[in-house]
């Protein structure tokens, strides 16, 4: 049997979204949208957002500034990237970004393979579409995400204090 492929389109203000750990994520294409080929939200990242260094063992994470700045670490390298700049993290990569500027920061996240979108739904929080912050992390949310990410492929370097 032959199956036709269907267009994705999501429209402004429209899709599935969620606060993650502060971050807020409104998603664009999952995997159940691209038959597991990839997956792509909007990020809206505050002030001090994103998350600490990881490791992915079944996808690569690509990035897309839209607007503000949003710091990269991988392995020993560090950069800013302001809007119209391009980042891809190679599977088995350690990396991290955060918002280390004063105003809020928006960027495309895609992964492919897609499947990471599904961690997301599990430890997130739902948000209306458009909202511009997300529900304040507890450490009951951190203790989840910890929890979930092995069984997503993804190894989360939890900062020594």
């Amino acid at each position: 049997m032959n199956i036709e492929p269907h267009p994705v389109v999501t429209l402004p203000g429209v899709g599935r979204t969620i606060g993650v750990v502060g971050d807020i994520y409104r998603f664009l294409a999952t995997g159940e949208q691209t038959a597991g080929k990839y997956a792509m939200w909007e990020a809206v990242v505050p002030p001090g957002g994103g998350p600490p260094p990881h490791r992915h063992s079944r996808e690569e994470e690509a990035f897309y500034i839209l607007e503000g700045e949003i710091a990269f670490r991988v392995g020993n390298e560090q950069f800013v990237a302001s809007a119209g700049t391009f980042a891809n993290m190679p599977i088995g990569s350690v990396h991290s970004f955060r918002n280390e500027s004063g105003k809020l920061a928006r960027m495309i996240i895609t992964v492919a393979p897609a499947g990471l979108e599904e961690m997301f739904f599990e430890v997130g929080q739902p948000v209306e579409p458009g909202a511009t912050s997300a529900p304040v992390p507890t450490p009951a949310d951190f203790e989840k995400l910890l929890a979930a990410a092995p069984r997503y492929g993804v190894e989360i370097q939890v900062p020594k204090h």
